[in-house]
């Protein structure tokens, strides 16, 4: 029976790519880009390029959040300071908390029978925000964020750092819920417990990693967790 989970919070629970549309295209406009569909495309792909990195530990987070705004600049002609946007980006990025439909009701009726930890790859001061923001921060236990833990999904070494803070911990008796293939479901494997991946738009598993479990839709995890 499952007694602990975990969850990740961008594109599980909240809409990150709203408040990263609106973050970027704030950040855009104050050092004088254009945020067109173009740019946002562009900036889109090199993010995601970094973050894949950093999945690899070919990068650290502090590159990953530079590096991006580097190269949109170097593609762009512009001269403004990578880290200067960086943290202008990270304050808008903070105030954009949109809750998935259906999470909040599902946290709620979680919370009561299992301990909740919210796992997250992403930067302290953003997500503890986010949490504020939108009163979710109640539902956990405690916010495992990849920032303080020093390691980032998918290694195993960012989970045994977070079984280590749960007293009694029971491997067998967890899971791991989240969007992401590469960095929630493959991280859980790696840590050796069960996972659920949440694949809202039925997108194709081109990967070689298999989930334990998978939902379309976020409300019916705790009924698929009853079973698990």
């Amino acid at each position: 029976m499952t007694e602990y989970i975990f969850i990740d919070l961008d594109e599980t629970l909240l809409d990150f790519h709203r408040a990263e549309r609106e973050a970027v295209s704030e950040a855009m406009l104050h050092f004088g880009i254009e945020p067109t569909r173009q740019n946002l495309e562009l900036y889109s792909k090199l993010n995601i390029a970094q973050w894949k990195l950093l999945e690899q530990q070919k990068l650290t987070l502090p590159e990953v959040k530079c590096r991006r705004f580097e190269l949109l600049f170097n593609e762009l002609g512009c001269k403004a300071s990578p880290t200067a946007a960086a943290e202008y980006y990270e304050e808008q990025l903070a105030e954009g908390a949109y809750p998935l439909p259906g999470a909040e009701d599902a946290l709620k009726t979680l919370r009561g029978s299992y301990r909740l930890f919210l796992a997250s790859n992403g930067t302290q001061r953003v997500q503890e925000r986010r949490l504020f923001k939108t009163g979710f921060g109640k539902y956990f236990e405690k916010a495992f964020v990849s920032e303080e833990i020093g390691y980032f999904k998918p290694d195993s070494r960012y989970f045994e750092a977070c079984f280590a803070q749960i007293d009694g911990f029971d491997k067998s008796k967890a899971v791991m819920v989240g969007d992401s293939i590469s960095s929630d479901i493959a991280g859980g494997k790696n840590a050796g417990i069960k996972t659920v991946w949440l694949n809202r738009f039925g997108a194709e598993n081109k990967s070689k990693i298999v989930p334990d479990y998978e939902i379309d839709d976020i409300s019916v995890l705790p009924e698929l967790i009853k079973n698990i």
